[in-house]
């Protein structure tokens, strides 16, 4: 594992409309972050830490709780995503257990009682996680050249969205897999880590640490931007390792697409450029049932997993 250093960036100038040239910065190295990483952590973001720490501290009391208790909270049958308690099949290659939220009011949200507030929080905590959501979308705009509301307006439904809480048990002598190397399907994702580490990036075939740090927030690339952006900035693969002699929990907050959008390379990146698109249209919720059906297969290996290369153009 290289031992190299995720970008920090202070969201301060945007949050505070200060000068032209702070911004500037911001935009600077969020745009070099994701052409190196598809990573970046953000601080001074707005949401509270007072927040975060009470939603990583009841999530992991709700998983430490007895295992008849949780499994009283799994998801309803015909749930579109399986909102609710998760935990991956036992054998498994991963080692996991969550638990899903759809935006605040969805019918399809299930609760613990248990921890009392764990819901209040977790609602809270999606809404900051949407507000901080749509700053990083205005900034990533910025950072791919387009006009200030091109991706607001082709992204601007966002029941789609959701906040998945994450538990990792102590690795074993055997096993150290907590979630597989895998790509996120997202426009983008914003990860809550708690002071464990175990999050890591592949680049030029590395795994790098992003180094929790207190107040920070991850940003990464998903594989809907990629699509949009015509591979300016394209979805990196990440994994989580468990770690040794404690549990480790987060939460992930996925900036998504509507399921029933179509989705291309934006004109541009293409027409207006005169570039040809790497993508064939597609339907978004499409490529989520197909990566639904491979992943229930219990797929192990990235290379045999779908992904967005599914919709690839062959180069002529």
């Amino acid at each position: 594992m290289a031992m190299k250093n995720i970008p920090t960036v202070d969201l301060i100038p945007f949050l505070r409309q200060e000068c032209e040239d702070e911004r500037l910065k911001v935009v600077e190295s969020i745009t070099k972050a994701c052409v190196e990483y598809g990573f970046f952590q953000i601080v001074n973001h707005g949401v509270p830490f007072d927040l975060t720490s009470e939603a990583l501290k009841l999530a992991k009391a709700f998983f430490e709780s007895p295992n008849e208790a949780k499994l009283k909270y799994c998801p309803l049958p015909n749930a579109l995503v399986p909102a609710g308690y998760n935990k991956k099949p036992n054998p498994s290659y991963e080692f996991n257990e969550f638990l899903i939220m759809l935006p605040p009011g969805s019918h399809f949200n299930i609760f613990p009682p248990n921890p009392p507030q764990f819901r209040e929080v977790m609602e809270e905590l999606f809404s900051q996680f949407l507000k901080i959501g749509m700053v990083v979308e205005s900034i990533l705009s910025e950072c791919l050249g387009l006009p200030p509301s091109v991706l607001k307006e082709f992204n601007d439904d966002r029941n789609w969205d959701f906040l998945i809480a994450l538990f990792y048990l102590p690795a074993t002598e055997t096993e150290r897999i907590g979630a597989n190397s895998h790509k996120d399907v997202s426009c983008f994702t914003i990860v809550l880590q708690d002071e464990v580490e175990g999050l890591e990036v592949q680049k030029d075939g590395e795994w790098i640490l992003i180094a929790p740090q207190p107040g920070a927030l991850v940003v990464n690339i998903g594989d809907a931007l990629q699509v949009l952006s015509n591979d300016k900035f394209k979805s990196p693969s990440h994994r989580v390792l468990r770690p040794n002699g404690r549990s480790r929990n987060s939460f992930a907050f996925f900036y998504s697409l509507s399921g029933d959008k179509w989705i291309e390379p934006l004109p541009q990146f293409t027409k207006e450029i005169a570039e040809k698109p790497k993508y064939r249209p597609f339907l978004y919720k499409e490529y989520l049932q197909i990566r639904k059906e491979n992943k229930s297969k219990h797929v192990s290996r990235l290379e045999d997993e779908i992904t967005i290369s599914y919709y690839a153009i062959p180069e002529e």
